[in-house]
Protein backbone atom coordinates (compact mmCIF):
# COMPACT_ATOMS: atom_id res chain seq x y z
CA UNK A 1 0.00 0.00 0.00
CA UNK A 2 1.41 3.62 -0.79
CA UNK A 3 2.46 5.55 1.88
CA UNK A 4 2.12 8.67 0.63
CA UNK A 5 -0.98 9.90 2.54
CA UNK A 6 -2.56 13.07 2.46
CA UNK A 7 -2.70 14.03 5.92
CA UNK A 8 -4.04 17.76 6.51
CA UNK A 9 -4.08 19.48 9.88
CA UNK A 10 -7.61 20.56 11.96
CA UNK A 11 -7.07 23.63 13.74
CA UNK A 12 -7.97 21.73 16.84
CA UNK A 13 -4.40 20.21 16.62
CA UNK A 14 -2.98 23.78 17.19
CA UNK A 15 -5.92 25.91 18.29
CA UNK A 16 -2.76 28.56 20.54
CA UNK A 17 -1.79 29.43 16.96
CA UNK A 18 -3.62 32.18 15.14
CA UNK A 19 -4.54 31.22 11.63
CA UNK A 20 -1.65 32.30 9.68
CA UNK A 21 0.85 30.57 12.23
CA UNK A 22 -1.47 27.46 11.88
CA UNK A 23 -0.93 27.81 8.19
CA UNK A 24 2.71 27.65 7.88
CA UNK A 25 2.47 24.78 10.15
CA UNK A 26 0.67 23.04 8.35
CA UNK A 27 2.69 24.02 5.11
CA UNK A 28 6.08 23.41 6.84
CA UNK A 29 4.59 19.60 6.91
CA UNK A 30 3.67 19.33 3.78
CA UNK A 31 0.10 18.74 4.32
CA UNK A 32 -2.65 19.28 1.42
CA UNK A 33 -5.07 21.35 3.06
CA UNK A 34 -6.52 22.75 6.80
CA UNK A 35 -10.13 22.82 8.36
CA UNK A 36 -10.40 26.62 10.24
CA UNK A 37 -13.10 26.36 13.66
CA UNK A 38 -15.09 28.67 14.42
CA UNK A 39 -16.00 27.10 18.42
CA UNK A 40 -12.13 27.44 19.63
CA UNK A 41 -13.12 30.32 21.55
CA UNK A 42 -16.30 29.17 22.66
CA UNK A 43 -14.10 26.13 23.98
CA UNK A 44 -11.71 28.47 25.60
CA UNK A 45 -8.57 27.42 23.61
CA UNK A 46 -8.28 30.93 22.32
CA UNK A 47 -9.36 34.44 22.69
CA UNK A 48 -8.94 34.91 18.93
CA UNK A 49 -12.48 35.41 17.00
CA UNK A 50 -13.22 33.53 14.04
CA UNK A 51 -10.76 34.44 11.25
CA UNK A 52 -8.63 36.14 13.81
CA UNK A 53 -11.46 38.52 13.17
CA UNK A 54 -9.66 39.18 9.71
CA UNK A 55 -12.06 38.79 6.29
CA UNK A 56 -12.63 35.38 5.59
CA UNK A 57 -11.48 35.69 1.78
CA UNK A 58 -8.00 37.21 3.08
CA UNK A 59 -7.23 33.76 4.82
CA UNK A 60 -8.14 32.02 2.54
CA UNK A 61 -6.21 33.41 -0.09
CA UNK A 62 -3.60 33.10 2.48
CA UNK A 63 -3.64 29.72 2.51
CA UNK A 64 -3.83 29.16 -0.85
CA UNK A 65 -0.62 30.98 -1.43
CA UNK A 66 1.00 28.96 0.92
CA UNK A 67 -0.25 25.93 -1.30
CA UNK A 68 -2.78 24.23 0.54
CA UNK A 69 -6.72 24.00 0.09
CA UNK A 70 -8.61 24.71 2.83
CA UNK A 71 -10.96 21.85 2.63
CA UNK A 72 -13.97 23.05 5.18
CA UNK A 73 -15.18 25.03 7.58
CA UNK A 74 -16.20 23.70 11.29
CA UNK A 75 -19.06 23.74 12.62
CA UNK A 76 -22.89 24.31 12.79
CA UNK A 77 -23.36 22.17 15.88
CA UNK A 78 -26.56 20.57 16.75
CA UNK A 79 -27.81 20.88 13.27
CA UNK A 80 -30.57 18.27 13.80
CA UNK A 81 -32.48 20.26 16.12
CA UNK A 82 -34.04 22.38 13.37
CA UNK A 83 -35.18 26.05 13.90
CA UNK A 84 -35.12 29.45 12.43
CA UNK A 85 -31.62 30.20 14.77
CA UNK A 86 -30.43 26.80 13.36
CA UNK A 87 -31.04 28.00 9.70
CA UNK A 88 -29.30 31.19 10.15
CA UNK A 89 -26.25 29.85 11.69
CA UNK A 90 -25.62 27.07 8.53
CA UNK A 91 -26.42 30.25 6.37
CA UNK A 92 -23.43 32.41 7.83
CA UNK A 93 -21.26 29.17 7.46
CA UNK A 94 -21.83 28.63 4.30
CA UNK A 95 -21.11 32.36 3.35
CA UNK A 96 -18.52 31.91 5.16
CA UNK A 97 -16.77 29.16 3.31
CA UNK A 98 -18.18 30.65 0.39
CA UNK A 99 -15.79 33.83 0.61
CA UNK A 100 -12.82 32.41 2.07
CA UNK A 101 -13.07 29.51 -0.66
CA UNK A 102 -13.48 26.02 2.11
CA UNK A 103 -14.90 23.29 0.22
CA UNK A 104 -16.90 22.37 2.65
CA UNK A 105 -18.57 22.96 5.86
CA UNK A 106 -18.88 20.92 8.66
CA UNK A 107 -22.96 19.81 10.55
CA UNK A 108 -22.27 17.96 14.04
CA UNK A 109 -25.17 16.75 15.43
CA UNK A 110 -26.56 17.50 18.80
CA UNK A 111 -25.01 15.39 22.00
CA UNK A 112 -27.03 16.29 24.82
CA UNK A 113 -27.95 12.66 25.70
CA UNK A 114 -31.81 13.57 24.75
CA UNK A 115 -33.70 10.66 24.56
CA UNK A 116 -36.20 10.29 21.79
CA UNK A 117 -37.83 7.05 19.55
CA UNK A 118 -35.45 6.11 16.59
CA UNK A 119 -38.49 7.09 14.33
CA UNK A 120 -38.64 10.76 15.71
CA UNK A 121 -35.16 10.99 15.66
CA UNK A 122 -34.58 10.40 12.45
CA UNK A 123 -37.54 12.14 11.51
CA UNK A 124 -35.51 15.06 12.64
CA UNK A 125 -32.53 14.47 10.75
CA UNK A 126 -33.91 13.93 7.58
CA UNK A 127 -36.06 16.86 8.21
CA UNK A 128 -32.73 19.26 8.78
CA UNK A 129 -31.11 17.76 5.91
CA UNK A 130 -34.02 18.87 3.62
CA UNK A 131 -33.85 21.98 4.69
CA UNK A 132 -30.34 22.48 4.40
CA UNK A 133 -29.74 20.98 1.01
CA UNK A 134 -31.55 24.34 -1.08
CA UNK A 135 -29.16 26.36 0.93
CA UNK A 136 -26.23 24.29 -0.32
CA UNK A 137 -27.28 23.57 -3.89
CA UNK A 138 -27.45 27.22 -4.19
CA UNK A 139 -24.34 27.83 -2.65
CA UNK A 140 -22.45 24.98 -5.03
CA UNK A 141 -21.37 23.67 -1.45
CA UNK A 142 -20.76 20.48 -0.07
CA UNK A 143 -21.52 19.99 3.96
CA UNK A 144 -19.70 16.86 5.64
CA UNK A 145 -22.24 15.09 8.65
CA UNK A 146 -20.01 13.73 11.34
CA UNK A 147 -21.34 11.13 13.52
CA UNK A 148 -20.44 11.37 17.14
CA UNK A 149 -19.99 7.79 18.73
CA UNK A 150 -20.25 8.92 22.47
CA UNK A 151 -23.88 7.25 23.75
CA UNK A 152 -25.29 10.76 24.53
CA UNK A 153 -25.35 11.71 20.54
CA UNK A 154 -28.25 11.91 18.52
CA UNK A 155 -26.27 10.31 15.60
CA UNK A 156 -23.93 7.55 16.35
CA UNK A 157 -23.48 5.84 13.37
CA UNK A 158 -22.82 6.46 9.54
CA UNK A 159 -25.28 3.90 8.52
CA UNK A 160 -28.01 5.94 9.58
CA UNK A 161 -26.36 9.35 8.29
CA UNK A 162 -26.28 7.72 5.03
CA UNK A 163 -29.74 6.33 4.96
CA UNK A 164 -31.14 9.75 5.79
CA UNK A 165 -28.77 11.24 3.08
CA UNK A 166 -30.51 8.99 -0.06
CA UNK A 167 -33.74 9.57 1.62
CA UNK A 168 -33.39 12.98 0.94
CA UNK A 169 -31.65 12.56 -2.39
CA UNK A 170 -28.95 14.30 -1.18
CA UNK A 171 -26.27 12.27 -1.92
CA UNK A 172 -24.54 15.23 -4.14
CA UNK A 173 -24.43 17.72 -1.60
CA UNK A 174 -23.94 16.01 1.27
CA UNK A 175 -20.65 13.77 2.81
CA UNK A 176 -19.51 11.60 5.93
CA UNK A 177 -16.45 12.77 8.42
CA UNK A 178 -15.01 9.03 8.90
CA UNK A 179 -13.31 10.02 12.51
CA UNK A 180 -11.50 7.81 13.71
CA UNK A 181 -12.16 8.66 17.47
CA UNK A 182 -16.42 8.23 17.00
CA UNK A 183 -16.15 5.46 14.15
CA UNK A 184 -14.04 2.90 17.88
CA UNK A 185 -16.67 4.43 20.13
CA UNK A 186 -19.63 3.73 17.90
CA UNK A 187 -18.67 0.36 17.51
CA UNK A 188 -16.59 0.31 14.36
CA UNK A 189 -19.06 -0.86 11.28
CA UNK A 190 -19.19 -0.07 7.68
CA UNK A 191 -16.77 2.27 6.35
CA UNK A 192 -18.89 3.68 3.43
CA UNK A 193 -15.66 5.10 1.53
CA UNK A 194 -17.55 6.39 -1.35
CA UNK A 195 -19.24 8.53 1.09
CA UNK A 196 -16.51 9.86 2.73
CA UNK A 197 -15.34 13.60 2.70
CA UNK A 198 -12.99 13.51 5.02
CA UNK A 199 -11.11 11.53 7.93
CA UNK A 200 -10.17 12.81 11.07
CA UNK A 201 -7.69 11.26 12.97
CA UNK A 202 -6.29 11.10 16.65
CA UNK A 203 -5.84 8.45 19.27
CA UNK A 204 -6.79 6.81 22.62
CA UNK A 205 -3.60 5.54 24.30
CA UNK A 206 -4.89 4.99 28.66
CA UNK A 207 -5.29 1.25 28.80
CA UNK A 208 -7.89 1.44 31.92
CA UNK A 209 -10.76 3.47 29.58
CA UNK A 210 -13.38 1.60 27.92
CA UNK A 211 -14.70 2.63 24.57
CA UNK A 212 -17.65 4.37 26.19
CA UNK A 213 -15.65 6.20 28.88
CA UNK A 214 -13.35 7.75 25.94
CA UNK A 215 -13.51 11.52 25.64
CA UNK A 216 -12.67 14.34 23.82
CA UNK A 217 -10.07 15.15 26.22
CA UNK A 218 -8.12 11.55 25.68
CA UNK A 219 -7.48 11.90 22.05
CA UNK A 220 -3.86 12.65 21.52
CA UNK A 221 -1.50 12.19 18.07
CA UNK A 222 -1.28 8.84 16.60
CA UNK A 223 1.61 6.68 17.71
CA UNK A 224 2.42 2.90 19.19
CA UNK A 225 0.09 2.87 21.48
CA UNK A 226 -3.10 3.34 20.27
CA UNK A 227 -6.53 1.75 21.07
CA UNK A 228 -8.42 3.19 18.48
CA UNK A 229 -6.89 0.92 15.11
CA UNK A 230 -6.29 4.30 13.24
CA UNK A 231 -3.99 2.15 11.15
CA UNK A 232 -6.40 -1.04 10.52
CA UNK A 233 -8.77 1.80 10.00
CA UNK A 234 -6.56 4.02 7.52
CA UNK A 235 -5.51 0.80 5.65
CA UNK A 236 -9.26 -0.03 4.69
CA UNK A 237 -10.47 2.93 3.50
CA UNK A 238 -7.67 3.36 1.73
CA UNK A 239 -8.01 -0.22 0.25
CA UNK A 240 -11.59 0.66 -0.51
CA UNK A 241 -10.61 3.64 -2.98
CA UNK A 242 -10.70 6.34 -0.19
CA UNK A 243 -7.68 8.81 -1.78
CA UNK A 244 -9.18 11.95 0.06
CA UNK A 245 -7.62 14.11 3.88
CA UNK A 246 -6.60 12.30 6.78
CA UNK A 247 -6.75 14.95 9.34
CA UNK A 248 -5.36 15.07 12.68
CA UNK A 249 -7.43 16.35 15.00
CA UNK A 250 -6.50 15.97 18.57
CA UNK A 251 -8.55 17.65 21.28
CA UNK A 252 -5.84 16.52 24.77
CA UNK A 253 -4.33 19.56 26.27
CA UNK A 254 -1.32 17.64 26.46
CA UNK A 255 -1.12 18.26 22.38
CA UNK A 256 -2.17 21.86 22.43
CA UNK A 257 0.72 22.81 24.63
CA UNK A 258 3.07 20.91 23.02
CA UNK A 259 6.56 22.10 23.12
CA UNK A 260 7.02 21.52 19.63
CA UNK A 261 4.21 20.62 18.09
CA UNK A 262 5.68 20.31 14.80
CA UNK A 263 7.96 17.76 15.96
CA UNK A 264 5.68 15.77 17.12
CA UNK A 265 2.80 15.97 14.35
CA UNK A 266 5.75 14.75 12.23
CA UNK A 267 6.67 11.59 14.41
CA UNK A 268 3.35 10.90 14.21
CA UNK A 269 2.90 11.13 10.11
CA UNK A 270 6.13 8.99 10.11
CA UNK A 271 4.70 6.40 12.51
CA UNK A 272 1.37 6.02 10.51
CA UNK A 273 3.56 5.89 6.95
CA UNK A 274 5.84 3.39 8.49
CA UNK A 275 3.33 1.23 9.67
CA UNK A 276 1.11 1.14 6.16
Amino acid sequence: MATNLNFALNHMSAPRLDCRSFIDLAASLGCIGIELRNDLADKKLTERPFFDGEAPATIGAYARDKGLRLLGLSEAYGFNVWSDAMRVKVDLLIAQAKESGAESISLIPSNDGARMNDEDRLGKLRGALREILPMLEEADMIALIEPLGFTTSSLRLKSEAVEAIEAVGGATRYRLVHDTFHHHLAGSGPIFPNHTGIVHISGVVDPSLAPEAMQDGHRILVDENDRLRNIEQIRALSAAGYTGAFSYEPFSRAVHTHDDIAWALQESMSFIRSRL
